[in-house]
């Protein structure tokens, strides 16, 4: 079957980061600073962090930075409100705000944590462009710019297991079968119940006769259901016809139609099925059913045919 390029996202995972604030003060007699702790999700200190101190509507700026346990402190000789801005390289900033009294000590411990596009409208919003544009181009055969675009979209967002299988659907394209099996792999070590990757795969192997690879790749399809059961019972189907079982295949289509009736290609290989049972006028539905679903398709020319020579 031919693969389709997926155009809605269901994965929109961005690594954006955040800030959460924990401020507590306590008293420290003839002392005014601000100290803090920068930790990272795991509650590691992160090391070497820039925090920047400035009060809000002033103009001085000062600058420390997060020793090897995370901590930082800065001496303040006036009361106010304080902004506080931790940034680190690889992460990115965080701000936040606190008060300053004299002879207190004020407390900022913060935790750069990641968000998700899901919760961060910016970056889901910058995923989701960016993407469509993936899909815009593969389907207009820009096949490079349309993995340049994937490839952009699993830099915002490396769970993205939709970017992973449309690469490898673009790399099918452009005749690259070794760079197709490894980014639908990817698209599985994402998600390892990924049907779609799977029945790729399945047909991947079977094209490559890779029938033992194909076979087990398609019976992990159909395990994982969802509506992907139809193409996995398919491509069981069509491993069994390469293999010379044609009535198990012709069961297997019998069943994928079962399954999704507007199976074009199911109809079109059942119908072959069929005119090697010799039940001509039944091939003769089957080959018109699929006419009339996918009067483009794939096989379009070769169903009209054979149509039009088992009417004589």
């Amino acid at each position: 079957m031919t693969q389709m390029i997926h155009s809605s996202l269901k994965s929109l995972v961005a690594m954006v980061f955040g800030v959460v604030l924990i401020s507590a003060s306590s008293a420290l007699a003839q002392s005014t600073m601000i100290k803090g702790k920068v930790l990272d999700t795991k509650d590691q200190p992160m090391v070497g962090v820039a925090i920047l101190i400035e009060p809000v509507g002033g103009t001085r700026k000062l600058t420390t930075k997060t020793d090897k346990r995370g901590e930082f402190i800065q001496l303040l000789t006036e009361s106010g409100q304080y902004r506080i801005t931790a940034t680190d390289e690889k992460v990115g900033s965080a701000q936040t705000e606190l008060r300053v009294s004299l002879g207190r000590t004020s407390e900022a411990n913060m935790v750069l944590a990641p968000s998700t596009a899901a919760n961060n409208d910016a970056k889901a919003a910058e995923l989701k462009k960016v993407f469509e544009e993936g899909v815009t181009a593969s389907r207009g055969g820009g096949h490079d710019a349309a993995i340049a675009k994937f490839q952009a979209a699993l830099a915002l967002s490396p769970a993205c297991f939709d970017c992973q299988f449309n690469i490898g659907v673009a790399q099918l394209a452009k005749k690259d079968e070794k760079a197709a099996e490894a980014e639908w792999l990817k698209a599985l070590a994402l998600k390892a119940d990924y049907a779609e990757a799977m029945n790729a795969l399945s047909t991947l192997y079977n094209n490559q006769k890779r029938f033992d690879e194909a076979a087990a790749m398609s019976a992990k399809a159909a395990a994982a259901g969802g509506g992907s059961n139809a193409d996995a019972t398919f491509n069981q189907g069509i491993i069994l016809w390469n293999q010379g079982k044609i009535a198990e295949a012709k069961a297997k289509f019998e069943e994928t139609l079962k399954t999704n009736p507007a199976h074009a290609d199911a109809h079109y290989q059942l119908g072959m099925a069929l005119l090697n049972e010799g039940k001509l006028p039944d091939a003769v539905a089957a080959f018109e059913s699929y006419v009339k679903l996918d009067p483009a398709g794939q096989y379009a020319t070769q169903a009209k045919g054979m149509i039009a020579q088992l009417k004589k």
